[in-house]
């Protein structure tokens, strides 16, 4: 077996085949804020809906799971057409990612619904 971090003969290395490096000068750098966000969040009611609209109004890019209200079908209906309506409001989109996950996309965002693989979502 090779011992890759053992020194080769012959070879010694001293304190001055190394630089120090000074970081000073790139500690303190302001981070600038981000204008848009991806939230994450899930759904389990319509009462929700009011937090889920601030973020896609704001310009955020929400991905939800909606498993919790897949069984109840009027909220699930409610929440869906809200989505929607959403989307029309701030000319965004909205898509459905695979059974349980649907993305919300603000303003100048469009979801793809191709996948990477090829196949549509």
């Amino acid at each position: 077996m090779v011992n890759w971090f053992k020194r080769s003969s012959g070879s010694s290395a001293a304190m001055e085949d190394y630089k120090e490096i000074d970081l000073s000068e790139y500690e303190g750098v302001a981070e600038e804020a981000a204008k848009m966000y991806i939230k994450v969040g899930k759904i389990a009611s319509t009462n929700e809906l009011p937090a889920i609209k601030k973020e896609v109004y704001g310009g955020n890019i929400v991905i939800l799971d909606i498993s919790l209200i897949k069984n109840d079908e009027i909220a699930l209906n409610r929440v869906l057409r809200d989505f929607k309506q959403m989307a029309e409001d701030i000319r965004g989109d909205v898509a459905g990612v695979g059974e349980d996950q649907v993305i919300l996309a603000p303003t100048s965002v469009k979801v793809d619904r191709t996948r990477i693989l090829g196949r549509r979502i």
